[in-house]
């Protein structure tokens, strides 16, 4: 692989600038007036240096809605947003209940050579949430499954889903929960509240949620297995999860980018663009999410990355599909909301971002340490820059971002997975001999 020499990084934002020497993927030296004389140059100008990026919650949509997402498209969506691994769910089609799937999954991924894509099979058959997937199978391929979700469904079998659970205890693997009770979200679009009843949208409990986080993590419980809990939307969800953890259950919980920064104001347009499941809840919740987030209660960020066409968008509000856009958005949003009001430091974003979910899926090579001896598998942040989102210079192949031509701060300025860039200065770098994406560096500038 060769060297590649970081000059004047500041990792995790502290102290004075460093040099920062990789070889062979590694990092074999940390100082100052660092020299390689074969080496390739990144200078950093007193940037932050950060371990690269892993996101629990991606949607890539290969195979069988290549129209809105690829593995390539969004594997330089994600590098652009300083990522190096991500998870991409089973709700593609085929549905990933099957090593056939995953291991599809696993190698596309390494031939485009972006990021880690990392499959996540589903629990049950089609996410028909009947008959359990083959998760022993899965987890024993190529692709080698760490984690399983029928996300976009919940299981809401107490039966199935107790099953699930003590599988992958044995299994070692993890089950990542949608919580949604779908007796009590028939029909419904936007949080239940008072804007939801102004503007005649279906309401959507927080009890759908909570329900399931309580069932779940008394679940986890008997089973002595591992439950994650996607996407946390409400302030109950945070008091079950903190309850929970205070017993001894083994439960983690994700939030994602846009319920930590937007709320149910913004469906006063009917805009579809702000549909999302769980949806946008009160201000209250994502001022909850964002200091359980700061205390640890909820583990980390997860994007819930999810590309949309235009026509599945562009309708009656109802219909619209549920979705948005994160990859590239996700730090930026880290900054305004937990950065900016002093509820995280430089430390606490390569926690919530890196370090804390590559330990709830058991990475080895992600979310190291900045330090001599470990993978150079980084990311490279500059926190005094600001950019305006604009959907159409995103590397994904859809454009439903809720953050059209907002005002962003911060940019990830260079992605470095094993010690080779991956992406630099708004632009994917793709590796030697590889063809990865014309279309997608040229919009990914901003």
């Amino acid at each position: 692989m060769g060297e590649l020499l970081i000059k004047g990084a500041r990792p995790y934002g502290e102290g004075e600038p460093v040099d920062v020497l990789t070889r062979d993927g590694v990092i074999i030296e940390i100082g100052t007036g660092l020299a390689a004389d074969a080496a390739e140059v990144l200078p950093a100008n007193g940037q932050i240096l950060l371990p690269g990026f892993v996101d629990l919650h991606t949607h890539l949509r290969e195979p069988g809605r290549e129209d809105t997402e690829t593995i390539e498209s969004g594997s330089a969506a994600a590098a652009l947003g300083g990522y190096t691994a991500v998870f991409a769910m089973a709700n593609t089609d085929p549905v990933a209940d099957s090593v056939v799937v995953t291991d599809h999954v696993w190698r596309r991924g390494q031939e485009v050579g972006l990021v880690d894509v990392y499959p996540v099979g589903a629990v049950s058959v089609g996410l028909a949430g009947k008959q359990l997937a083959e998760m022993g199978t899965m987890a024993s391929g190529v692709g080698a499954v760490r984690m399983f979700s029928d996300d976009g469904h919940c299981v809401d079998d107490p039966l199935l889903m107790r099953r699930a659970l003590e599988y992958a205890n044995t299994l070692g693997v993890l089950i990542a929960q949608h919580a949604e009770e779908p007796r009590l979200t028939r029909g419904a679009v936007a949080h239940e509240g008072p804007n939801a009843a102004r503007l005649g949208l279906t309401g959507w409990p927080r009890a759908a949620e909570e329900s399931i986080v309580a069932r779940d993590a008394l679940l986890a419980r008997d089973a002595g297995a591992r439950v994650h809990i996607c996407h946390a939307s409400t302030a109950g969800t945070v008091e079950l999860v903190k309850w929970a953890k205070s017993q001894g259950i083994s439960i983690t919980a994700e939030v994602t980018p846009h319920h930590l920064l937007l709320d149910d104001s913004r469906l006063a347009t009917y805009d579809a663009v702000n549909k999302v499941n769980p949806p946008l809840r009160e201000s209250s919740d994502a001022e909850a999410l964002r200091r359980a987030l700061a205390e640890g209660i909820i583990d980390c960020v997860a994007t819930d990355h999810a590309p949309h066409a235009e026509q599945d968008k562009c309708c009656e509000f109802a219909v619209a599909r549920p979705g948005m856009l994160g990859l590239q958005t996700a730090l930026s949003i880290i900054v305004r909301t937990m950065v900016e009001p002093g509820l995280l430091d430089w430390r606490g974003v390569a926690k919530v971002l890196s370090e804390r979910p590559a330990e709830i899926v058991g990475l080895d090579e992600h979310g190291r340490p900045i330090a001599v001896g470990e993978p150079a598998t980084l990311t490279l942040v500059d926190p005094e820059a600001s950019w305006t989102v604009r959907s159409s210079e995103l590397a994904s192949i859809s454009r439903n971002s809720p953050f059209e031509a907002m005002a962003m701060p911060g940019a990830v300025t260079a992605t470095i997975l094993r010690g080779r860039i991956t992406a630099r200065a708004g632009s994917v770098v793709a590796r030697a001999g590889n063809s990865a994406s014309v279309a997608a560096q040229d919009r990914g500038g901003r």
